[in-house]
């Protein structure tokens, strides 16, 4: 017997269940409501139309109305938007945007996909200047066509989340003067503070004016006003603070609101009314790593939530095991990755997990070859299953193949003693015989085995200040280029030598380039007896990268004769 099932939203997840919807079903009725012009067009891409890298913005429109039609035979209304509903009478009330006319239409179950709606604080002063918000192919073709106006030279963007990051990095290859203005410490918080200075690093030198741990407390003409008195000049201001959860429907019709604020649903992304569903930006979801309820705004999982949500419908089971959330993006030259928990959220967030964390920086492909890159990498692994919590990779090369391989470990309740086994495709210009992660699972296994011990890179600067008994074990011609004040330089290749002159009554704390070497000296250190040895993990290149940017910002004292990134 034939449906009438209604579709609220025709982005990333009311389009894939409209379709899903209509591969079970040639019979069922389906309609999709859209409040805006467009309907299923690329949102993750909005961002690069201001570049020119998508050159029209009608490009970022995947799908019409009239393909929709002819290919799935679903009825797709565009700047129609669903005003109210009534449970009871299991009806919808939409409106007409064109027309401006109110209609009803029945249902038989009703799917949800309305998004998420960009933040827009009542900041005073507002009105005083020319700002924009980024949701649909309708706002980023209003501002590609502002900036484009003669007197439009200087733009800045509040907030530092992927849409931040992203229409910073387009807008500054567009030839404008750019500002990034966030108010936390730190840009994108799927990275800890450790791993993401190598990303402010890259901003800074790409020439974007980063503003960090201040806030935006009014406009005025042309003006940004900051909390630390700090005055920012704009021609156009991006709100890219953030999105909440499009509620408003659900509120109105009853549905139950989770903890969030998102919508509360069950298993099968039902709400407590069994004939409707809902899916997106607008839902809480399940962690699979930390028992409880988060936002996810990704299309990835939006659009697998809703092909459950038409299997779901069409009787079948829904296999739901919660997220973890995977998400990579560019930052100019470089490719950054995160999975599943950072050490920030687990500290801020009051877990219960004992935890550590593996920080190496090893090449991404064998080091002769030409492409050959340096890769941060990032494992968190729960104390004492060897339980894989996350990772986090940022470099110029594949990250998404790291990090893609950790989040499959996770979804499979892997460990660390699971990374050292896999066996993973090889060829120099692709990978290294021992993998990044393969090396990460080595690194956390000696660590749970206390075969050495070791500090990270934001323990340096504590070290250096107290006058700790730092040793620098590369070579003699790497030292003289650069290094931490106050370290002395016993290479490896004479460390046997010279084992006299480590101290046997204070703790030593040994690094090279990236760790590696160092790792071999504390465990030479160990075999001969010494108790108290520490590896810095990241090396010189991890503490390099970490310290840069507070130093040039902050004009402070570097604990470096001078920087090594390579």
């Amino acid at each position: 017997m034939a449906r009438k099932i209604l579709v609220v939203g025709g982005v990333a997840g009311g389009a894939s269940a409209a379709a899903r919807l209509r591969r079970h079903s040639e019979e069922d009725q389906i309609i999709v409501f859209e409040k805006g012009p467009n309907v299923s067009f690329s949102n993750c891409c909005l961002p690069y139309h201001l570049s020119g890298v998508i050159e029209k913005a009608e490009d970022l429109v995947l799908m019409t109305p009239e393909l929709f039609k002819s290919q799935y035979n679903i009825d797709v209304r565009i700047n129609n938007e669903v005003v109210s509903i009534d449970r009871e009478a299991k009806e919808v009330k939409i409106k007409n945007l064109d027309t401006g006319k109110d209609y009803t239409e029945t249902y038989d179950k009703l799917v949800l996909s309305p998004g998420g709606k960009p933040i827009v604080p009542p900041i005073p002063g507002l009105e005083k200047i020319n700002h924009f918000t980024i949701r649909n192919v309708v706002d980023i073709d209003r501002i590609a066509k502002a900036i484009k106006e003669k007197d439009v030279k200087k733009i800045s963007v509040i907030g530092a989340g992927f849409i931040g990051i992203e229409t910073v990095e387009n807008l500054k290859e567009a030839g404008y003067e750019v500002t990034l203005i966030e108010a936390m410490p730190q840009i994108l918080r799927i990275f800890d503070y450790d791993m993401v200075q190598t990303l402010h690093k890259e901003l800074y030198d790409q020439g974007v004016n980063l503003i960090l741990d201040d806030k935006v407390t009014a406009f005025d003409t042309r003006m940004i006003h900051l909390e630390s008195g700090r005055k920012v000049d704009a021609d156009v201001v991006i709100m890219a603070i953030g999105v909440s959860p499009e509620t408003d429907l659900a509120k109105q019709a009853g549905l139950e609101i989770g903890k969030t604020g998102a919508m509360k649903v069950d298993q099968n992304f039902r709400t407590v009314d069994q004939d409707i569903y809902a899916v997106g930006d607008a839902i809480e979801v399940y962690s699979y790593l930390f028992d409880d309820y988060f936002k996810l705004p990704l299309a990835g999982p939006a659009q697998k939530q809703a092909r459950s949500v038409a299997d779901h419908i069409n009787g079948q089971y829904v296999d739901n095991r919660g997220y973890i959330g995977s998400s990579i993006l560019k930052v100019f030259d470089y490719n950054a990755a995160s999975t599943g928990l950072t050490c920030g959220f687990i500290k801020n967030s009051g877990l219960k997990v004992d935890y550590d964390c593996v920080r190496i920086i090893p090449g991404d492909k064998v080091g002769l070859m030409p492409s050959s890159k340096n890769m941060h990498f990032k494992l968190i692994y729960e104390k004492p299953t060897g339980k894989i919590l996350g990772a986090q990779a940022i470099g110029k090369g594949n990250v998404d193949k790291r990090i893609d391989v950790i989040a499959t470990v996770i979804k499979f309740n892997g460990t660390i003693n699971d990374l050292k086994d896999l066996e993973l495709c090889y060829a120099p210009p692709f990978g290294t015989a021992k993998d990044v992660v393969n090396f990460a699972g080595y690194v956390a296994i000696n660590l749970m085995h206390d075969d050495f011990r070791q500090v990270n890179v934001y323990d340096v600067r504590p070290l250096v200040e107290d006058g700790a008994a730092i040793f620098d074990v590369r070579e003699e011609n790497e030292y003289e280029l650069s290094h931490l004040k106050g370290a002395v330089n016993i290479p490896l290749s004479q460390l046997r030598d010279r084992i006299d002159e480590f101290p046997k009554d204070k703790p030593i704390y040994l690094h090279c380039r990236s760790g590696q070497r160092s790792y071999n000296a504390c465990l030479a250190l160990q075999n001969r007896g010494f108790k108290n040895v520490y590896n810095i993990s990241g090396g010189f290149m991890g503490i390099s990268f970490f310290e840069f940017y507070n130093d040039k910002v902050t004009g402070r004292e570097p604990i470096l004769t001078g920087y090594n990134f390579d």
